[in-house]
């Protein structure tokens, strides 16, 4: 649900508003104030995500009460004032709508506030992956029963896929991660990681030798004594990685 907060000191106003908003079930009315103290306290409280917010209003106006607010809301902009407008936008406002407020004008702030969120959305997304992928150069994160385990890449001796998740192994022993083997292919240090078969990705330094395996085919020896498969795909990348 969008928390939405209305500020305004004309109840016709409000009630306008809110009979428009119950026709998009996705926004959720938490508080509506008739003045600009009356608001902020409410912004404070609920923290919501947007805000309907009127410009001339007696103790102090809308865009005095956005300067209050360290990190402020999404907002819109209801006024029977179109000189403020420009004030408005320098505020980074959604939308700025001049009473009275038609149905279809009101829609489409709301399409506007939907476009802009949806940007964001994608934004934080990309962060958020981002920030993932480089935890996955550095360590990777798995549930072990009730508990946090945080192994270092540097303990990874080879991961091995296991249908849609991936055994990661070390001289500890094998944990389970729900993750897919090209995940880590990805974002694993191609100077420390080879991957040598649809189901293998192993550690260089941990190579202890390449024999051969049945016709035209390698597999390898690693210092822990495994043995892992070389596809015929995957000799080529072995090689290059050890530069032979």
């Amino acid at each position: 649900m969008i928390r939405t907060i209305i500020i305004d000191d004309e109840p016709l106003a409000t009630d306008i508003i809110r009979e428009y908003l119950a026709d998009f079930s996705e926004f959720e009315i938490v508080a509506v104030c008739y003045n600009g103290f009356e608001g902020l306290k409410a912004i404070q409280a609920f923290q919501p995500d947007l805000i309907f917010l009127d410009i001339q209003m007696p103790k102090i106006n809308g865009l005095e009460l956005l300067e209050l607010l360290e990190d402020p809301p999404a907002v819109i902009f209801t006024t029977a004032f179109d000189e403020y407008a420009m004030k408005a936008f320098d505020a980074h406002a959604i939308d700025y709508l001049l009473k009275p407020i038609s149905k279809p004008r009101f829609a489409k702030a709301l399409e506007k506030y939907a476009q802009i969120n949806q940007v964001s959305a994608t934004e934080s997304k990309r962060i958020e992956e981002e920030n993932l992928n480089q935890e996955s150069k550095n360590r990777i994160v798995l549930k072990v029963k009730n508990e946090i385990k945080i192994i270092p890449i540097s303990e990874v001796i080879f991961l091995e896929a296991n249908d849609d998740y991936v055994n990661i192994h070390t001289k500890e022993g094998k944990f389970l991660k729900n993750k897919t083997l090209t995940f880590y292919e990805k974002n694993l240090d191609a100077s420390q990681f080879v991957r040598t078969h649809r189901s293998y990705i192993v550690k260089i330094n941990e190579i202890n030798k390449i024999e051969p395996y049945e016709k035209d085919a390698y597999q390898l020896i690693l210092k822990n004594g495994s043995k892992i498969p070389v596809s015929r795909t995957g000799y080529p990348k072995l090689k290059s990685a050890l530069g032979i």
